[in-house]
């Protein structure tokens, strides 16, 4: 699919599969509310092969973006594993970069991406994130690494890489804790 249509993120990163024992841990993490597990993740992030060099290039104008989490899914949940995760990031790499929970917004809350299929999550989530239209010059010839837990078939992580793109973003890398082996 990537090679068909090019996807809006110039990089991808992850650190383990999405896979046994890694989902169930996962699994606990996010739905478990373990959210002091982000701090071992971010450090299994740090030794993946790329991830410390992208952080590390950021430079204080550039932005480390936690995929946002929908009110009703923050609510539910009392935490953002994304946000958690990039913050933890920020701490153990000394980047120059401030993580921002602000800049890219969740506009809609959409079904559970788990619940649906490829195609199906690629239209739940069109539309769903937005720059703050307000700070969408501040992204203007920068670099972003978009953080989040899981990257399945990718809608998720798309959508707001094209929503940061759309608003001028340079370079945008995700760094993801696991990814689903590609079809």
């Amino acid at each position: 699919a990537c090679m068909r249509q090019r996807p809006p993120l110039d990089t991808t990163l992850a650190a383990v599969p999405y896979a046994y024992p890694w989902s169930a841990l996962i699994s606990r993490y996010k739905f478990g509310e373990q959210p002091g597990w982000a701090g071992f993740f971010a450090g299994l992030l740090l030794q993946t092969p790329g991830v410390a060099q992208a952080l590390g290039e950021l430079g204080a104008q550039d932005g480390l973006l936690p995929l946002p989490l929908s009110a009703e899914r923050l609510q539910t949940r009392g935490f953002n594993q994304a946000w958690e995760l990039t913050s933890a990031l920020t701490r153990q790499s000394g980047t120059l970069a401030r993580a921002d929970t602000r800049l890219l917004l969740r506009l809609k809350h959409t079904r559970p991406q788990s619940q649906l299929g490829r195609d199906a999550r690629l239209s739940n989530v069109r539309g769903a994130f937005q720059v703050d239209p307000l700070r969408a010059g501040e992204l203007a010839g920068r670099r972003v690494v978009l953080v989040d837990d899981v990257m399945t078939s990718g809608a998720s992580l798309f959508a707001a890489a094209q929503a940061l793109q759309d608003a001028g973003a340079a370079q945008i890398t995700a760094v993801v804790l696991a990814r689903t082996a590609p079809a």
